[in-house]
């Protein structure tokens, strides 16, 4: 596993063995990060990772040019993984919270430009995250939420969808929050 592009480009990752995550493939990261690129400013955001694992999209965002990335992943040697790979990188940019992720989302506050979640394949209730988010108020008003997901789950009925990117079996479903009413 790499960082493909930024600041931390082609920086190896080595999580340790016998982890249950399954991280983005290099494959899925280049076409999401191209869609990003021509869609939404990288630098001096603030992005949400939820379901982090290894950190693997948290690195990416941080790489090119995220002013801050917190991490929510409660799993110890993966929260554990994170918490080394930033003190190595001397990354101050990066803060870990180790958590639930239903229960960070449901007592976060903060506003986010883009949160990104990439839960278990195999996770029930993947259609619940959209609609947690969305109802928690944690985008910004030109926010994005980005749900990775195999490619047998559909998020397209779901209230703020956007539109699907395929990659594969990876899909990555794109979320807005709703229009301010007026």
């Amino acid at each position: 596993m790499r960082v493909i592009g930024g600041r931390y480009r082609n920086r190896r990752l080595h999580p340790p063995p016998g982890i249950d995550a399954r991280p983005t493939t290099d494959f899925a990261k280049e076409g999401l990060f191209n869609v990003l690129h021509h869609t939404v400013p990288l630098e001096g955001i603030r992005v949400l990772d939820l379901f982090a694992g290894t950190g693997n999209l948290s690195l990416e965002f941080l790489s090119r040019g995220a002013d801050e990335v917190i991490s929510v992943e409660s799993d110890r040697r993966l929260f554990d993984f994170m918490q080394r790979t930033a003190r190595d990188l001397d990354e101050q940019r990066w803060r870990m919270v180790k958590s639930d992720v239903f229960t960070f989302v449901n007592a976060q506050r903060g506003v986010y430009d883009i949160v990104f979640a990439d839960p278990p394949f195999a996770m029930e209730g993947i259609e619940r995250i959209p609609t947690l988010v969305l109802q928690a108020g944690l985008l910004g008003t030109d926010g994005l939420l980005i749900v990775e997901h195999m490619d047998k789950v559909s998020l397209a009925h779901l209230p703020g969808f956007k539109r699907q990117r395929s990659y594969g079996l990876v899909q990555f479903s794109f979320f807005a929050p709703p229009a301010p009413t007026a």
